[in-house]
């Protein structure tokens, strides 16, 4: 029996002593626990901000043949081969390490027909390998009962398990199938249930990295990296929302939002390229009674693509036309491209230069690729000082007055091929290298657009960004990048948006009828049902693509993309409310049946159904020619929304679906907020609020403030508590920090309506 290694305690930090070097568990809090051994990479986390450890008892004892570290949610078996088997307070097996040998997959193919194979064009996937000194894997036990998800936006279905996946963020503009290994994000962080019972892994390391999860073996799943120190956490807790809410505890939550970017947005790469064409599109939105908040600004209308310019060709006086549609309900969100353009008279490439804020190659020159400009330099933004330059660099869309930012290739996409991995980024104030800091470049671009917008407009910042890192949703909205006008990509939304919910990404949504390749009326009807519910609302479409506002295929695409754009102004107040709780627990707004229904088996791989909250499941027709479909119902009683019948939970029922319908049910005795019909948001606060009573008894908990600014920091807004019990209706404010508070509230009831009216004197509402 080998000893056992020495160790020494400091604080919740344990340093045990190998031959092979320290390995450090550290406890910060009874449900997570950090793994690290130092391999030589110096450099704080870009995903966890501030202090995350908090006092927590816990215990470490000797036995035969192990150490055992206990706190009051997991215990931790450490033995003297550097095993480490976690389980949870129950003594439920959790995370544990693999004893074996990997077992490389059997391809059937020599050497000689894989260059065959890839003559004829197609690839053959090489084997994870141990290629140098500071590789590094970690395997873990894969139980015939286990389920995997996160990992953010990557592709494919909602359980992970059986694909493998790398964490290196690329632009990839063919179409994205299931197989791809990565996309625009890397977010390393997987949640399982193992037999049941729930935990997390996130390995917080920057440089390129791997996830088998249980392809090469049903036996284990494995995280390897090309670089940089062993880094990961273990997470625990009572239940799946448990283990979300620690996750979001360690690497931050989605900030509430402001409420008009819960509208409707619509976008498409060329609109921008003049006034007159931007004019017309808020024109047809409001010709056709299509509600809508925002137009976004795609590269046309900045001169010659310099960032932070704007074509005065092509827009006469842009400050007074974004005024101008200001005016008409519709804010402005102009793109923004971290490639700067070479050209020594434009002052922010003058600027960078003089400054050395730009990525360097080894030689010590500014570091040249090819982006919509042409010849571009890239900000390095790894600097702090860079950051605040680039932050201050939005002042100049914020003088216009824009209502946002969208920040776009920063994955960071370039022409003439990959930035090479020893191109000079800087981690911090320290020199470091591209291989380093690639995945966390959108990141530290995201950071600055926020703080910039920040300080500029006093507002919460709305910035919308493609790539991001573990961490990014404090700072940013994410859509899934450029997608296609396919089926398959619109039955790949639903799981997408759902993974990113799991890591941490609640703001989120997809480039609704597909961005690349010409979509038709059917699947843009569709695709609208399906998304009307997703955080970020937006209709994305790429320059020489079939048009797809929702005019553009008549009727009936016209009259039913405007119902369900109605049918999502009622339901903001609803999904503002989500946010509310979000940025206190974590949970996501649009979330996997399994996140609530963890015991369900029927859930754990449901890729075609979502939850809004806890209490609206939603069922969109994803497939072509499709006018009904089965629908799980998990356990409780569930109301249609459409005809209020009532079905039992536990079983599939047969819904039609004929193109008008998405097939949409609410948990009976549930209450929620029904927004009045706009056209935008409002600026000004409500002076009255519905709420529709899905049974006899219910209870709602509602959130408001003036959806705007900070002012809820301090206290300025207002809780209500309604209940419904035997069809009778109370109002209780609970928090009153706001001073316009509802004047009037009405709960519909099923069988007639009730409005309560608020008395100053006493604070109460009263029939």
């Amino acid at each position: 029996m080998k000893a056992l290694p020495t160790y020494q305690q400091e604080d919740q930090t344990i340093t045990f002593h190998y031959p092979a070097g320290e390995l450090q568990l550290t406890v910060l809090t009874p449900e997570i626990v950090r793994v690290y051994q130092y391999r030589g990479n110096d450099g704080a986390s870009y995903a966890i901000e501030g202090a995350k450890q908090t006092p927590t008892p816990f215990t470490l004892t000797t036995d035969a043949d192990h150490y055992t570290l206990t706190t009051s949610a997991l215990t931790l078996n450490l033995d003297a081969d550097r095993h480490l088997d976690v389980y949870d307070a129950q003594g439920n097996a959790l995370v544990t390490d693999y004893r074996g040998e990997r077992t490389l997959l059997d391809k059937g193919v020599d050497k000689v027909h894989e260059r065959l194979v890839e003559a004829e064009g197609h690839s053959v996937t090489k084997a994870t390998t141990k290629a140098n000194t500071s590789y590094y894997e970690v395997t873990k036990n894969l139980a015939p009962d286990e389920q995997l998800y996160g990992l953010g936006d990557k592709t494919g279905y909602l359980d992970k398990r059986g694909f493998e996946y790398d964490n290196w963020n690329v632009d990839y503009p063919d179409p994205q199938l299931e197989i791809l290994p990565n996309i625009y994000k890397s977010i390393p962080i997987m949640l399982g249930l193992k037999n049941g019972h729930p935990y997390g892994l996130f390995f917080d390391n920057t440089y390129k990295s791997h996830f088998d999860m249980g392809k090469e073996s049903d036996d284990y799943y494995f995280y390897s990296a090309v670089d940089g120190n062993l880094d990961y956490y273990i997470i625990g807790g009572s239940t799946l929302k448990a283990v979300v809410t620690n996750y979001t505890y360690l690497t931050g939550r989605t900030p509430l939002p402001q409420k008009w970017t819960l509208g409707y947005q619509q976008s498409r790469w060329g609109y921008s390229a003049s006034e007159a064409e931007v004019q017309a599109i808020a024109d047809g939105l409001k010709q056709h009674d299509l509600p809508c908040d925002a137009i976004h600004f795609d590269v046309d209308y900045m001169r010659g693509y310099r960032v932070f310019t704007w074509d005065h060709a092509k827009y006469a006086d842009p400050k007074q036309f974004v005024a101008s549609l200001r005016d008409q309900g519709i804010k402005v969100i102009p793109i923004i491209d971290p490639g700067v353009k070479q050209d020594p008279d434009y002052d922010v490439y003058a600027a960078g230069v003089k400054n050395n804020y730009f990525v360097k190659t080894p030689a010590g020159k500014v570091y040249i690729n090819k982006v919509w400009p042409g010849d571009s330099a890239f900000p390095d933004f790894g600097r702090p000082d860079v950051r605040q330059w680039w932050a201050n660099n939005n002042q100049f869309l914020t003088d216009m007055g824009v209502g946002g930012v969208w920040i776009d290739m920063n994955e960071p996409a370039t022409f003439e091929g990959e930035i090479p991995d020893d191109v000079v980024f800087h981690d911090q104030n320290t020199p470091a290298t591209h291989k380093k800091m690639h995945n966390v470049y959108g990141h530290n671009m995201a950071k600055a657009t926020y703080a910039g917008l920040k300080a500029q407009q006093g507002k919460r910042p709305y910035v919308i960004t493609r790539a991001a890192y573990a961490g990014t949703q404090k700072y940013s909205t994410v859509w899934t990048g450029d997608n296609r006008s396919m089926w398959p990509h619109l039955q790949m939304m639903i799981p997408q948006l759902c993974n990113l919910g799991l890591s941490g990404f609640s703001f989120v949504g997809t480039d609704i009828g597909g961005f690349a390749s010409d979509s038709s009326a059917e699947l843009l009807t569709r695709w609208i049902e399906a998304a009307i519910f997703s955080p970020l609302l937006r209709n994305h479409a790429a320059m020489g693509t079939r048009h797809q506002e929702p005019w553009s295929f008549g009727e009936p695409t016209l009259t039913i993309y405007r119902k369900y754009l109605k049918l999502r102004y009622r339901f903001i107040p609803y999904l503002y409310d989500l946010f509310a709780q979000e940025s206190a627990n974590g949970l996501p707004i649009m979330r996997p049946l399994v996140l609530n229904y963890p015991a369900d088996s029927r859930v754990r791989d449901l890729d075609d159904e979502f939850m809004v909250g806890d209490t609206v499941l939603v069922a969109p027709i994803v497939q072509k020619s499709k006018i009904n479909r089965t629908v799980y119902l998990p356990a409780g009683d569930w109301i249609d929304f459409w005809n209020n019948r009532e079905y039992p939970g536990n079983q599939d029922i047969l819904v039609d679906a004929p193109l008008d319908k998405l097939p949409l049910f609410i948990k009976k005795d549930t209450l929620l907020p029904w927004g009045q019909e706009v056209s935008h948001v409002a600026a000004t606060p409500d002076t009255t609020m519905t709420f529709k009573a899905f049974g006899q008894n219910a209870r709602y908990d509602h959130y408001q403030d003036n959806g705007q600014d900070f002012a809820y920091e301090n206290g300025e807004f207002n809780r209500y508590t309604i209940t419904v019990a035997n069809g009778e209706a109370s109002v209780q404010i609970t928090h009153q920090g706001f001073a316009p508070i509802y004047q009037t509230i009405t709960i519909d009831l099923p069988a007639d309506a009730v409005t309560l009216t608020y008395d100053p004197a006493s604070h109460t509402y009263r029939a």
